[in-house]
């Protein structure tokens, strides 16, 4: 794919699209300057034998912002990773938790490695060597820095990280809380694995609960039968494309992914492709769709929905004019660049913007935070209460039918949804649709209160920097 090269870079973007909103804002010079900088950044370069000789690897730590702490963003593992993209991160880290009112500000960390090109012992050996330098810097730590999962990495990794702070840090009760998107039996919590995912379905119901909005994307109706494009079958794609099409009956059209794309115009069974890519790596062969080999071209195609969720800058400058999609939601961080966004902007394409959009993984990671620190999971305490009330309810409702000879029951499904209390996952889920519903409203009042917000994501910055800026101001600066 060749992006234009008179093309802002990523971090650039991420910058005109801060002017764009603070254009707007009325924020003295210095502040605003405070904002925008990325506090620090810390470069590692550290060495592990591996097969009989020393490799040097380059990670990075950067701390865009620290109006609230701990400060809070994922690691990425990937060859491209780089200086500017992990300060682009940062900064999009801090807005995204304003945004979504969770007390943290925003980092970002990244290793420049290719995970495939290792065994899995030999990454542990790597992942544990770049927590050390990070730990030993306090650029890990539950009350500082909390990192998270990002591309290239999961639970493993993070269960690496947080046993690696535990052997340097003995006597810290709160440990766990150093890292989140850990294994459920190792700290973390349910839910979390799917929580980007799960967010970007909560989000695109929020959007469809307004038929104002919705008639601003050219669309009517509800997400029922809505024909969409996902780019990337990741953590995060895989799990929007499957609870979209499982639970809100959209038909995903085409996936898109590095060997191509699959199209089927009746909509992809989720589950069989990604059982078909776990068996051969791709998307080459499977037998319920056609394959195109270009599946940047796919971008391009006739749908109601799309959803990049891999890399950034998928959607730049030489390919926005031919985007016919009226509705776009960022699953992935910065998938269309500022000259993109410009063009699909004057086409009336609506935009639901990556730092609202993916938001769902920071905040099932704020859940998992708060529990390591309450040191007890969700629901264990009111659970059975919630169910031996609801059961009151239910026996008496069946007596007094008894009683007065009424004859009436209650149905069997209803019964059972009422009699089971909120365990951990419902709790999370409960939590994470509150946030992404909140967080929308906030961004929908100033989009359609205000004559000079034409977008969502303008609309998305300025609650984003307003919040950053109160709390700047109320610490005296």
């Amino acid at each position: 794919m060749t992006v234009a090269t008179h093309e802002p870079g990523f971090r650039d973007s991420v910058d005109l699209m801060f002017n764009r909103a603070v254009r707007l804002m009325d924020l003295s010079p210095g502040l605003e300057q405070k904002i925008r900088v990325c506090n620090s950044t810390y470069t590692v370069r550290f060495g592990v034998r591996l097969r009989g000789k020393i490799e040097t690897f380059v990670g990075y730590r950067s701390v865009h912002s620290e109006h609230m702490e701990p400060v809070k963003g994922g690691i990425r593992f990937a060859t491209s990773v780089n200086q500017d993209e992990v300060e682009a991160l940062a900064a999009l880290m801090t807005y995204k938790c304003a945004l979504v009112e969770t007390p943290f500000g925003g980092s970002k960390g990244g290793l420049c490695i290719d995970p495939r090109a290792w065994e899995e012992h030999e990454l542990e050996q790597i992942t544990r060597r770049f927590a050390y330098e990070l730990i030993k810097r306090d650029l890990i730590h539950p009350a500082q820095n909390v990192p998270a999962p990002d591309m290239g990495t999961g639970e493993r990794e993070m269960a690496w990280i947080a046993d690696q702070y535990a052997r340097m840090n003995t006597t810290d009760i709160n440990a766990k809380a150093c890292v989140t998107g850990k294994p459920p039996h190792a700290g973390g919590i349910q839910g979390r694995v799917e929580a980007t995912g799960r967010g970007v379905q909560f989000a695109l119901r929020e959007f469809f609960r307004h038929p104002e909005d919705v008639a601003k994307a050219g669309l009517s109706g509800g997400l029922e039968g809505k024909r969409v494009i996902v780019q990337g079958l990741g953590n995060v794609g895989y799990h929007a494309a499957k609870f979209l099409s499982e639970e809100d009956g959209c038909k995903i059209i085409a996936i898109i992914e590095r060997d191509g794309a699959l199209l089927n115009d009746a909509g992809l069974e989720i589950e069989a492709v990604k059982a078909h890519m776990a068996a051969t790596g791709g998307l080459k062969g499977f037998a319920g769709a056609t394959h195109v080999a270009d599946g940047a071209a796919v971008l391009e195609q006739d749908c109601d929905l799309l959803i990049p969720a891999a890399m950034e800058g998928v959607i730049h400058l030489d390919n926005a004019a031919r985007i016919k999609a009226p509705l776009i939601i960022e699953a992935a961080n910065g998938p269309i660049t500022y000259g993109a966004d410009e063009i699909l902007r004057k086409k009336g394409t609506i935009i639901i913007p990556d730092l609202y959009a993916n938001a769902g993984g920071v905040t099932v990671s704020y859940f998992e935070w708060v529990k390591n620190l309450s040191h007890i999971r969700f629901g264990r305490m009111q659970r059975r209460a919630e169910e031996s009330r609801s059961r009151l309810l239910v026996e008496e409702l069946e007596r007094l039918s008894a009683d007065k000879g009424l004859g009436w029951t209650l149905g069997p499904d209803f019964k059972q949804k009422f009699l089971t209390g909120s365990d951990e996952l419902a709790l999370v889920r409960s939590g994470l649709d509150d946030t992404m519903r909140t967080a929308y409203q906030a961004m929908r009042e100033i989009w359609h209160s205000r004559a000079d917000v034409e977008d969502l994501r303008v609309a998305a910055y300025i609650v984003a920097i307003d919040r950053v800026a109160k709390t700047y101001r109320s610490k005296g600066l």
